[in-house]
Parts: C-alpha cells; structure tokens; sequence
C-alpha cells in the first residue's frame, strides 16, 4: 500500500525560504512513491507581527503539488477542526516545521489531536528551538509543541544540542540542509549580471535574504568601510556589495550607517523581495556570498550558495561553519568588521577558482534523498545507512 506523508508548515501561497523547502521535501516524497500532502496557513502571521511588506507569492502555484490552505495560527476553532481532519485522513507520518515559539501552541494542538488515532508519527524538522529573537512565553509555547512529538530532525548540531537540553529522550538526527535546487540552473556570470544591470567587471560581494539584526548586515557595512579605505590605498578595483532582500526592520539605522560611512558608491541597494525567478540571477552575478551573522543556528543562504557554486564568508557562528569549510568551499570570519573586511580582501587575492573544486566536493553531502531517509529512520526509531554529513545522536 502507499505510504501518505503530510507536510505541516509554509508553502504556497505563502512566499519565503521556508515556503520552498516544504514545496521541495514534497518533491522529494513523491519521488520516493509517496501520497504527498502539505498543510499550509490560511492566516500564518498577523498583519501587525509580519515585518516584510506581504507574506503571500506573486506567481503561479507550484507544479503537481497536493497543498491544501488549512491552518489559522490565531483561531483555536481551527486548530481542532484541522487535527479531527487530520486524525481522519491518517497519514503514516507528519513532518512538522517548526521555526518560532508562537506556533507553539497552534501546531501543538494540532498535533494532540491528530495523534488520537494512534497510528501517526510526527517527526518534527526544527529549524530553531531556542529563537534569535526572545520573546515572553517562548519556554512554555515550545515545552508545549515538542510533547507531542514523537521524534526530530535538527538541520544544525547547535539545534541539536539546544533540543537535547529540553528533549533528552527522543530520537533526533542530525541532517544539513539540502541543497535549493528548485531556483533553476546556473547562469553565467555575464547573463546574471546584464539581467541585473551590473558592471561585467566590478567586484561583487553578495548579502542574500531579509534583513534582521541578528544577520549582522550592519557588521558588514563596517566592514565595507573597511575594505573601501584598504582597496584605495592599494590602488586595488573597489569591491562593490550587492545587498539583495527585504528589510525586516526599520531601514533607518542602516541607510543612515551607509552615509556615516561614505559607502554609497560601493553599494548596490535591491532591497525589495527577490522572487523565485530572480534568485538564480543574483546568487550567479556575485563573487563570492557573505553571511555575517551574530548568531545563527543554519542558514538556508548556504545550500543555496552550494547550489550555485559561489563560494562563501561566514562567520564562526552557530552552525555555520560546520557547512563551510575554511580554506575550501569558503572562509571563516570572526563576527566583526576588521575580521570579515579581512576575510573579503584574502578572498580577493585568492581568487574564486581556487575554492570551486571544494565547493563541488562539499556539495555532495547535502541531498534531498538523505533527508527523506532520515525522517524514515526516526519514524520508525531506526538508524539510517550512514551517509555522508549525517550523524546520529
């Protein structure tokens, strides 16, 4: 008989990373002969706790996907008529995202309800445990979403650890996250950076994705300064950030600290919502991609990047350099100007071409099928086949 999986979290018509790795996982279980479902939100976040200008997609739906727009994170109504629903369709497990405290309790009562029919398992892939951003209520939201849980995929061994301090018992694997092959083929550097309006020749570093503080944009604009006063004094092409993503906070203190810092000629401002399309564009005109966070558990600019083929920085962070080598499919910075400015100008002397073959190595590692032969193993309480940059705890 065919196994049915349902998928709980973003997808379409939401829009955002977190949206399209859903849409790819189910992919991936279709691939494997899965009946394939995912739950998404009708209502995923209040107007007034979404920082970006709409949470929704602009293009058409994703292709062959079974997506059913169920869930109202604020509606406890809907919380139990969606866990009756899914105690009825009974699927032989559910995959559940969780990435922020305030689904706590929308997504753990969803879950205690659908679990009555004692056959699901829920397998919970989680993103974060302990949030960037600490809010009250976080501790009890999350104590209260993990008990129906029967085991968990961390993308990061800093989740992994987090989770074991609240959850000793259960089965976890740990799994870096796959590649974002779903944003199209590689384009050369040329044909991206003509789409993008571009100078062929400038020095392009790349900063992807929103814009929170806990990203540390505003590190690297120090650092830009840096960089800027190092490239004139050496008589060196300055090197140019591409910033591409939309702010999710006041822009004030940024645009203000790019003035302060008599940086504007060095940068280029796309800070609206990239969509799909576009993406491939913006990864393929950079250089190299710069991560350089305060903090960090993973980051889903890294598969990207890999898929890609860009070489990247990031800083000694959370579990980011577990995913970038140094020396081989990037460099690691410490979190401050001086370091990443330092980071950017070896990098340069460097050369692109010299981190290509590790990237092509180290990419590898990172494939849907290992994820869905993880959520399998702890399903069923089982070890999978050791495979590449899977460890089991």
């Amino acid at each position: 008989m065919q196994k049915r999986i349902v998928i709980i979290g973003p997808a379409y018509p939401l829009r955002g990373g977190l949206a399209s790795y859903d849409e790819r996982l189910a992919k991936a279980f279709q691939q494997q002969g899965y009946d394939t479902h995912i739950y998404t939100f009708s209502l995923q976040y209040p107007g007034f706790l979404f920082p970006g200008t709409t949470q929704y997609a602009s293009g058409p739906p994703p292709a062959a996907l079974n997506i059913h727009v169920r869930i109202n994170s604020v509606n406890p109504f809907n919380w139990y008529s969606v866990g009756r629903e899914l105690k009825k369709f009974s699927p032989d497990i559910i995959v559940v995202r969780y990435w922020l405290p305030f689904m706590g309790p929308c997504l753990g009562t969803i879950l205690r309800i659908a679990k009555k029919n004692r056959h699901i398992k829920i397998v919970c892939i989680a993103d974060n445990i302990i949030p960037h951003e600490k809010r009250p209520g976080d501790a009890a939201f999350t104590r209260y979403f993990l008990k129906p849980v029967d085991s968990f995929i961390t993308m990061s061994e800093k989740v992994l650890g987090d989770l074991r301090t609240i959850e000793p018992g259960k089965p976890t694997q740990f799994v870096p996250h796959p590649l974002y092959d779903n944003f199209g083929e590689k384009v050369s550097k040329e044909e991206a950076r003509l789409k993008l309006g571009i100078d062929p020749n400038d020095r392009i570093a790349l900063f992807f994705g929103f814009i929170r503080n806990y990203k540390g944009l505003d590190i690297l604009l120090d650092a830009m300064k840096i960089v800027k006063e190092q490239s004139v004094s050496r008589g060196l092409l300055p090197v140019k950030l591409l910033i591409a993503g939309e702010f999710y906070e006041d822009d004030k203190s940024y645009l203000r600290q790019i003035k302060d810092n008599n940086i504007e000629d060095v940068l280029i401002l796309k800070t609206d919502f990239v969509p799909d399309s576009e993406v491939k564009y913006y990864l393929c005109a950079a250089d190299v991609v710069i991560q350089p966070y305060r903090n960090a558990t993973q980051s889903g600019v890294t598969p990207l990047a890999y898929h890609f083929e860009k070489p990247m920085i990031v800083t000694n962070v959370g579990g980011l350099t577990a995913m970038v080598p140094d020396g081989k499919a990037g460099l690691v910075a410490e979190p401050d100007a001086a370091s990443i400015a330092e980071k950017i100008m070896e990098f340069y002397k460097t050369g692109e071409d010299h981190f290509i073959p590790g990237l092509r190595e180290e990419k590898n590692k990172y494939t849907w099928d290992n994820m869905v032969e993880a959520i399998e193993a702890v399903s069923e309480n089982q070890q999978p086949v050791r495979t590449a940059g899977l460890s089991w705890r």
